[in-house]
C-alpha cells in the first residue's frame, strides 16, 4: 500500500473500511444493549460516557492501522483522553488516522441505535478522506478529496451524494446542540430556533454528517472542535458539494481544537448562517 498522494487509493481505502466494520462486528455490536455496569464509566461527567466498546474498538483499529500502514499517526478519542498531548502530532503529520470509535456514546449506552465509527486520514490537519459508519445498518458515508462523496460499502453499488440546495434561513433544517456551547449565548441560540425551519440534536456527529451529506438536512452549528468528531465529516460534505468552515471563516483544520465549525449546503446558507450565529463570535 502506498499513502503518497493527495487523495486515498482503492487500496488504502478498502483496508480503512475493512478494518473499521471488524471492529465493530466483534467490539461494539456485541455490547449494544448488552452492556453491564462495569462496561461504563463516566468521563467528565454523566453525559460523558466511555464503554468498553469504545476502548475495544479503538484498540483494534489502531493495531490494524499500525500493523498495515506503519507510517501512519493514529490519533484515537480514548488515547487522547489518557494523552491530551497527542492532538500535537496531527499538524506535522504527513499522514494521520483520526479514530472516533463509538461516536455517540450516550445513545450506544443506552440502547439508542444512533451511534456509529468515524475514521479520518488527514494530512498535515487537512482532512482528505473520512467515512462514517453506521454498524447497526452495515452502512458507509465516505468521501475522498477531489473525488466526491459517496454513500455504499460496494464500490460498483455506490451512490453519489449532493448536499442540499436551500438557501433561505426560514427554509433551512439544522443541528445545533444547544447544551455543549457556553452558557451564557444558549438563550441566544434558543432564540435563534423560531427563524429555521427544524432545529434538532442527535447528540451523534456520524449521523448528522450524514443527514446533511445526503442533503436531507442543511446544516450543522458545532460548539466543540474535537477532531474526532468533524474531520470526516466536514470533508464529506464538502465533497457533496456543501461548505465546511470556522465561524470566523476559515477553512477546518483537525489541528485547530478551539472555535465553532459551521456546516452548510451551499455558500449562501453558509453566508446567512455566519452572519445569523455571528455574536457566537464577536
Amino acid at each position: 500500500m502506498t499513502s503518497s498522494s493527495h487523495y486515498i487509493d482503492r487500496d488504502i481505502e478498502d483496508f480503512l473500511i475493512a478494518t473499521v466494520r471488524d471492529a465493530a462486528a466483534k467490539a461494539i455490536m456485541p455490547r449494544f444493549r448488552n452492556l453491564s455496569g462495569t462496561d461504563v464509566a463516566e468521563k467528565t461527567g454523566e453525559t460523558d460516557l466511555v464503554t468498553l466498546a469504545d476502548t475495544e474498538a479503538e484498540r483494534l483499529m489502531t493495531e490494524a492501522i499500525r500493523r498495515e500502514l506503519p507510517e501512519a499517526i493514529v490519533v484515537g478519542e480514548e488515547a487522547v483522553s489518557a494523552d491530551p498531548s497527542l492532538l500535537g502530532r496531527i499538524e506535522g503529520a504527513p499522514f494521520c488516522v483520526i479514530l472516533d470509535p463509538v461516536d455517540g456514546t450516550w445513545n450506544f449506552a443506552h440502547g439508542l441505535g444512533l451511534f456509529g465509527v468515524i475514521l479520518a486520514v488527514c494530512r498535515y490537519g487537512e482532512p482528505v478522506y473520512g467515512l462514517l459508519y453506521d454498524p447497526v445498518t452495515d452502512d458507509m458515508i465516505g468521501g475522498n478529496m477531489g473525488r466526491g462523496a459517496f454513500r455504499g460499502i460496494e464500490r460498483l453499488k455506490r451512490e453519489k451524494l449532493r448536499a442540499s440546495s436551500k438557501t433561505e434561513l426560514g427554509t433551512l433544517s439544522g443541528y445545533v446542540p444547544m447544551n455543549i456551547f457556553p452558557r451564557e449565548v444558549q438563550p441566544d441560540l434558543v432564540a435563534a430556533v423560531p427563524e429555521f425551519l427544524r432545529i434538532l440534536n442527535l447528540r451523534c456527529a456520524v449521523h448528522e454528517y450524514r443527514m446533511v451529506a445526503q442533503g436531507h438536512m442543511d446544516f450543522c452549528l458545532s460548539g466543540t472542535l474535537n477532531s474526532w468528531d468533524h474531520a470526516a465529516g466536514s470533508l464529506i460534505v464538502r465533497e457533496a458539494g456543501g461548505v465546511s468552515k470556522t465561524l470566523t471563516g476559515e477553512p477546518y483544520s483537525a489541528a485547530v481544537n478551539t472555535g465553532y465549525l459551521l456546516t452548510a449546503g451551499t455558500s449562501a446558507a453558509w453566508n446567512a448562517l455566519a452572519e445569523r450565529f455571528a455574536f457566537l463570535v464577536r
